[in-house]
């Protein structure tokens, strides 16, 4: 849901800044007052090109920023999470700037954002329907969708087995499709890593062996250095003329006679017992390691050539033992998948084979579900085009058989006609922007209550409507609004009179300049709008009476 639109410098919009809620809003206002420009803020937030010219004339650039709750729609958290974007309790701010030299950026949530990426995400956001470039259902891609939406939870589970019987095909298709490309160049594959398998196999190392070889190289290379520093530190501790361990002897000997006069000395003469072990312990330990030190030319040449060998595997296999050994068993496993290469190739041919019937068999289920509910899909929307004045259009949905993927095997796309006598075609041929906008609504009034995006944006969708017509449309928008958040922009009594909030963009002249401002409407300002749409400019009496009559049940 949008919670919150700000504009500035977006041609004569100088600044505006407006909340939504839920429901069902509307935007009126004069022609040229700049309710097209709203939509072209609304475009620019959810991914449109950026046209120069909008940015308002003397200032460096044009921004949009457009905040968005998603908190009640856990369902599209991961689409978002899936691009890096954390969604901060749910909610979605879009930040887009275009500048005046030409350039524009946008952000989510303050991340950098491709154009192109934020227009894959606007469209989960928001479904804009009008006069204007944001069409999703000019897309024919889109209309399997909408058929799925409508049939409900049976059409799930098929969709659901679809995906799983594609995913055990394609994975078979992959696994073959490898196995034949390795065939092709089967001997010299074979040779390459038979050569591979030996060269680690000769060497095999374990993980972390040039560590430990180096600290050995390190030793055999030191060992007169080591033996000098050695016998030093023993002497300093236990076998020098004085030493640290008879002297501390010492001290235990008149620390034990203290001792007899204060038993409080227990702790210290205790901590001193504990230091000469040690110190005991140390000079062991050094002279074991004293005696282990001896120079041994011909260890040290075996440990460089470990070393130097085990390193040239580092270079072509991996960055560590472990990834070298890694390769190795996978080695091994290509090498004889490859040299019973022609038993397993029958044999995945087999498995493939079975699993693409599997996948024809669901798609087939699946095809089956649309085609036996698409003539009541059909009637049910065309039931509420007629309530729109469209009682003579015709709709039709269109199947076309492809080859099985992991959403079905059907191309499906809707054939209209507004007109008796005209043969149906696709809509994105023959509807025009107010068509394609009621046939819109018409889908939305079918699939109400039902998964999509949480926003509907509707521009202008009453145009060429009146009386009775008009009347049946404000209906519809507002029981959509029990579902979704609707905004419509709109020049229709009959429609504004029906919206919950009430939205008016005036166009006033400031400072010899002309500049937009959206103002919400009280009650009783909505009664001299209503009046003014009735009546235009001249309100009567009349008009303000049939005004508070359209708006008594609000």
């Amino acid at each position: 849901m949008i919670v919150e639109l700000q504009v500035e410098n977006l041609a004569i919009i100088e600044g505006a800044q407006v909340a939504f809620g839920p429901g069902f809003t509307v935007l009126t206002g004069e022609t040229g007052a700049g309710k097209s420009l709203m939509i072209d803020a609304l475009e620019l937030a959810l991914g449109e090109r950026a046209d120069t010219e909008l940015v308002r004339t003397g200032t460096k650039k044009a921004t949009v920023r457009l905040a968005i709750d998603l908190s009640h729609r856990p369902d599209l958290h991961p689409i978002f999470e899936e691009a890096g974007i954390d969604l901060e309790g749910g909610l979605v701010t879009i930040h887009r700037e275009v500048l005046a030299e030409g350039k524009s950026t946008c952000r989510i949530n303050g991340v950098p954002t491709a154009v192109g990426t934020l227009k894959k995400l606007g469209a989960v956001l928001v479904d804009l329907h009008g006069q204007h470039r944001h069409q999703s259902l000019l897309d024919p891609l889109t209309h399997v969708e909408y058929l799925d939406r409508w049939i409900g939870p049976d059409v799930d589970r098929l969709k659901t087995a679809v995906v799983e019987r594609w995913e055990a095909y394609s994975s078979l298709d992959s696994k073959l499709k490898a196995l034949q490309r390795g065939i092709r160049d089967r001997e010299q594959r074979l040779d390459l890593l038979k050569f591979q398998i030996n060269e680690i196999e000769s060497v095999s190392p374990t993980p972390g062996e040039v560590a430990d070889l180096e600290n050995r190289l390190a030793r055999l290379k030191n060992v007169e250095r080591l033996s000098s520093d050695i016998t030093l530190a023993l002497e300093a501790l236990s076998e020098g003329e004085t030493n640290a361990y008879d002297l501390s002897a010492g001290a235990d000997r008149h620390l034990t006679d203290a001792l007899r006069l204060d038993s409080s000395l227990a702790d210290v003469s205790e901590q001193l017992q504990t230091a000469l072990a040690a110190m005991d312990e140390a000079g062991r330990a050094l002279s074991r390691y004293r005696a282990s030190l001896e120079s041994d030319p011909e260890l040290l040449d075996e440990t460089v050539q470990r070393i130097d060998a085990i390193k040239r595997l580092l270079r072509k296999y991996g960055d560590s033992e472990r990834a070298v050994l890694e390769h190795l068993e996978k080695a091994r496993e290509e090498y004889a998948a490859l040299s019973d290469a022609e038993e397993s190739l029958d044999s995945l041919a087999t498995a493939r084979e079975a699993a693409h019937k599997k996948l024809q068999a669901a798609c087939a289920d699946l095809t089956a579900l649309r085609k036996s509910v698409a003539g009541k899909f059909v009637e049910d929307v065309r039931g509420h085009l007629k309530e729109m004045a469209m009682d003579k259009a015709e709709l039709d949905v269109l199947f076309r058989s492809v080859e099985p993927t992991s959403a079905g095997a059907d191309d499906i796309e809707f054939q209209f006609s507004a007109n008796p006598g005209e043969a149906l075609k696709p809509l994105a041929k023959i509807a025009s922007g107010g068509e394609v906008s009621r046939v819109m609504l018409a889908l939305k009034s079918a699939l109400a209550g039902r998964a999509g995006t949480p926003t509907l944006i509707f521009d202008e969708v009453d145009t060429g409507l009146g009386g009775r017509a008009a009347a049946t449309m404000g209906k519809k928008l507002a029981d959509l609004a029990a579902h979704y958040q609707v905004i419509v922009i709109s020049h229709l009594p009959q429609v504004a009179s029906q919206a919950a909030e009430h939205l008016r963009l005036e166009k006033r002249l400031r400072e010899g300049r002309v500049s937009t401002d959206v103002v919400r409407l009280s009650k009783e300002d909505r009664i001299d709008e209503i009046a003014r749409m009735l009546a235009g400019d001249a309100v009567t009496d009349g008009a303000l009476s049939n005004a508070r009559e359209m708006l008594r049940f609000l």
